[in-house]
């Protein structure tokens, strides 16, 4: 039987809820082309519209951007009905590697901006976005971001949208598994880096704001017995363990709290990453409450994900955690050309504003204030290595604040 639906990330792990973004912002950011100008191209029956598809294919997080291509392949295809065209013009992908790397992501971007590409995707890696964002706000490009969870992208400008899930929705799922948070202690594990930082200063913010005391249990990154830290969680009695961390000691952390009985005593939390991320958890995987963005199956096979998993399946890849990000990005290609313009931005965004529409996790919507996603997130466990459905947390229950639009 499938859960019924109900009211109230960066290392080569997952980044529990990828909210260490939301700190990166970097300063400066470098323009191409001349302000203002709108992406060139003729507007005749028949041009290509060019679509630049900037993302991780090496690097940390190139698993993560071969996620988002298979995804968006498969998309455009179930956007166009196999055709590669929106409202008569054949859709031309130039792909180009960022390596994580946000120097090369905007060479890239003025590169294609340079040669008429009208609308930019992908963008696997939060720092990278932080770039490319004001880039199309100065040049007029159409901005589509991938699997980058940083909140700081949301209404960041008018010419900027977000494919993929926020680290705000991360923390409300987790709040969700929790219950009511007025009066419960939370406690944040985490190591002691800027990425552990930046989870427990979200955590304070987000479920702290609705009246939660948080704390947080913060170990050195080079730390490898990590017992004492698992103790000292244990001792004080939270009624919800949120667990932040990442690297290879990750599977010596989840057996110390294993060992000290932390995951008997209470609620625990983290987040559900990649397929290949489950078996970090080992034996204590099963005691654990996930968030999660997206697994295989989490949609409940919906016809969107039906053929999400087809279309990768016969390319020869399989769905995981960002596939649904390139999907969805196609996706909102697809409309903005059909339903506003090929060659005029402002017409496209003007489309994609308060569009509504069936995605891969089930009903999503572009907020038109800010251009947040809104989307199902889900609640989850282990079965061995598995992942299995427990609760759908609709868009409304785990929606981020509006952002008054800047630029």
């Amino acid at each position: 039987m499938r859960p019924t639906s109900r009211g109230p990330i960066r290392s080569t792990y997952l980044s529990a809820l990828s909210v260490v973004a939301a700190t990166a912002l970097l300063g400066g950011c470098a323009a191409a082309g001349t302000a203002g100008s709108a992406p060139s191209g003729s507007a005749a029956a028949g041009a290509p519209v060019k679509v630049g598809l900037i993302y991780s294919r090496t690097g940390l997080l190139a698993p993560y951007g071969a996620q988002f291509e298979q995804g968006f392949k498969a998309g455009l295809a179930y956007a166009t009905h196999g055709t590669g065209k929106a409202a008569g013009h054949p859709i031309e992908v130039t792909e180009q590697d960022d390596a994580g790397d946000p120097a090369k992501a905007v060479a890239a971007a003025k590169d294609l901006i340079g040669k008429g590409t009208a609308i930019l995707a992908g963008t696997t890696d939060s720092g990278v976005a932080l770039q490319m964002a004001p880039l199309a706000a100065q040049n007029k490009t159409l901005y589509i971001s991938g699997a980058a969870a940083t909140d700081a992208l949301t209404g960041i400008n008018r010419y900027t949208f977000r494919s993929g899930r926020q680290s705000y929705q991360d923390i409300l799922t987790a709040g969700t598994i929790l219950g009511d948070v007025k009066g419960k202690k939370i406690t944040v594990v985490a190591q002691d880096t800027a990425f552990g930082q930046a989870n427990v200063a979200a955590v304070k913010a987000v479920l702290g704001g609705g009246g939660a005391t948080v704390s947080s249990v913060l170990a050195p990154p080079s730390a490898t017995d990590l017992t004492p830290f698992a103790q000292q969680v244990k001792s004080g009695g939270p009624d919800l363990v949120f667990v932040a961390w990442a690297g290879a000691t990750a599977s010596a952390l989840w057996t110390a709290l294993d060992q000290q009985g932390v995951l008997d005593s209470g609620k625990v939390v983290t987040g559900m990453g990649g397929t290949a991320a489950n078996q970090v958890f080992g034996a204590a995987g099963g005691k654990i409450s996930f968030l999660a963005h997206y697994f295989p199956g989490a949609g409940g096979n919906n016809a969107v994900e039906k053929a999400m998993t087809d279309g990768i399946v016969q390319a020869g890849g399989k769905p995981d955690l960002f596939s649904p990000d390139g999907f969805t990005a196609a996706q909102l290609v697809v409309h903005a050309i059909e339903s506003g313009s090929a060659t005029d931005t402002d017409a496209m965004v003007r489309a994609l504003e308060g569009w509504s529409f069936d995605g891969v996790k089930g009903q999503e919507q572009v907020r038109a204030a800010d251009h947040a996603l809104l989307q199902p997130m889900f609640q989850a466990k282990l079965n061995g290595t598995a992942p299995a459905l427990v609760a759908t947390e609709p868009s409304t229950a785990v929606a981020p604040p509006v952002k008054t639009m800047a630029g």
